[in-house]
C-alpha cells in the first residue's frame, strides 16, 4: 500500500465553540514499535472531544492534539514488532487521540477485528464507550444476573452501551432519560423501566421497581446533585460507577448512607491509562463481549453520521444532547 506524505485532519485552532474545528494538512504519522497505522474509514465523536475543543480536557503528555478517541478502518502500515495484524486488515481501535483524520496511529493490542456483522460506522462507535463501560461496570464494579442496574443518561453513548451490556449479562435495568421519546428508545434497547427525570424522581422509581431494595449498580455520567441521590437509590453493598460529571464534579452528600449501606463509589478515566492497562481492558472485553458482537447480539446505536469536514456540525449536535446513541464521522 502506497501511503501519501500528507493527510487531512480536523484541528482545534483555539479553545471555543464548534467553529474552532478546522481542516488542516498534516504529515501522515509513522507507526512506532507495537503500533499500526490505520487508514480511517469512520471515527466516533465523544464528550471528551467536545471538552478538549473547549479547552477543558488537554491530551495526555506526548499525545497528538488532534481530537478523536476511537476509529475503524484498514491497517495501512505496521510498526516494528507487530504480530497480530497484516496490511489490509479491518480493525476498530481505541486511540489516545488523532481519530479526526485520514490516518491514525493505534497500538496493536488496543485494536479488535471488525466482524462481518458490523459496518465500519458501527465498529468506530464501539471502543470508547464499550471499553469505558466494561472497565467501570465489570472490572471496577460488579453485579450478578438478576440484579438491578440504574443507568443515568440512558440514551447517551455511554447509556445505550451500559443498557446493552447490563442486559447481556442478565441484569434488570432502570434507565433515566429526558423525554418520552428518549424513554421509549431506552425501553426499546432493553431497559425494564424508563424514568423521565424531568418529571419523575428516579430515586422513588428505583425503590418502587426494586421492592424498596434499591439498585445494585448505578452507572452515572451526571455527578453533581445526583451523587447524594444515588446513595439514596443504591442497594446495600451496591456499587456506583462514576463515568463522567456532566452535572459537575462537586457535590454535597449524606455520606452516612455510604457507610450505612456499605456502598462502593468508584470512578475512573480511560484516556490517561497506560498502554498495558488499556490492553488488559481490551483483552477482557474481547474475551467476554466480542463473541456477542460478532454474533450480532450486541451492536452500537447510531444516531447520525457526518463527513469529516463537518466535524463542527457533529460536535454541535452532541452539545444539543438531542442525540440517541453515537455520532460518527465518516472519512
Amino acid at each position: 500500500m502506497t501511503l501519501p506524505s500528507r493527510m487531512t485532519v480536523i484541528a482545534i485552532c483555539a479553545p471555543g465553540g464548534p467553529e474552532m474545528l478546522v481542516p488542516e494538512q498534516r504529515p501522515v504519522p509513522t507507526p512506532g514499535p507495537g503500533e499500526i497505522l490505520v487508514k480511517v474509514v469512520a471515527a466516533g465523536v465523544n464528550r471528551p472531544d467536545v471538552r478538549q475543543r473547549q479547552g477543558n480536557y488537554p491530551p495526555p503528555k506526548g499525545a497528538t492534539d488532534i481530537p478523536g478517541l476511537e476509529i475503524a478502518g484498514e491497517v495501512a502500515a505496521l510498526g516494528p514488532g507487530v504480530k497480530r495484524w497484516k496490511l489490509g486488515d479491518k480493525v476498530c481501535a481505541l486511540v489516545v487521540g488523532g481519530g479526526y483524520a485520514q490516518y491514525c496511529l493505534a497500538y496493536e493490542n488496543h485494536a479488535l477485528p471488525v466482524p462481518p456483522s458490523l459496518s465500519m460506522v458501527e465498529a468506530a462507535a464501539i471502543p470508547e464507550c464499550f471499553f469505558t463501560c466494561w472497565q467501570n461496570m465489570f472490572m471496577r464494579a460488579e453485579f450478578k444476573s438478576g440484579d438491578w442496574v440504574l443507568v443515568h443518561g440512558g440514551t447517551s453513548g455511554i447509556g445505550t452501551t451500559a443498557i446493552m451490556l447490563a442486559k447481556a449479562f442478565g441484569a434488570k435495568v432502570i434507565a433515566t432519560a429526558g423525554s418520552p421519546e428518549k424513554c421509549a428508545a431506552a425501553k426499546k434497547l432493553g431497559a425494564d423501566v424508563a424514568v423521565n427525570y424531568k418529571i419523575e424522581d428516579f430515586v422513588a422509581v428505583t425503590k418502587d421497581a426494586t421492592g424498596g431494595a434499591g439498585a445494585n449498580l448505578i452507572v452515572d455520567i451526571v455527578g453533581g446533585d445526583y451523587v447524594d441521590r444515588n446513595y439514596d437509590a443504591a442497594a446495600v453493598d451496591g456499587y456506583i460507577a462514576q463515568v463522567s460529571f456532566t452535572g459537575g464534579p462537586k457535590a454535597t452528600a449524606n455520606f452516612a448512607n455510604l457507610m450505612r449501606k456499605r456502598l462502593h463509589h468508584t470512578g475512573s478515566t480511560l484516556r490517561p491509562r497506560t498502554v498495558a492497562e488499556k490492553a488488559a481492558i481490551v483483552k477482557g472485553f474481547e474475551d467476554k463481549v466480542w463473541p456477542m458482537v460478532t454474533a450480532g447480539r450486541i451492536r452500537p446505536v447510531i444516531d447520525s453520521t457526518y463527513p469529516l469536514a463537518k466535524a463542527a456540525d457533529a460536535q454541535a449536535r452532541m452539545e444539543t444532547s438531542q442525540h440517541i446513541g453515537k455520532i460518527v464521522l465518516t472519512v
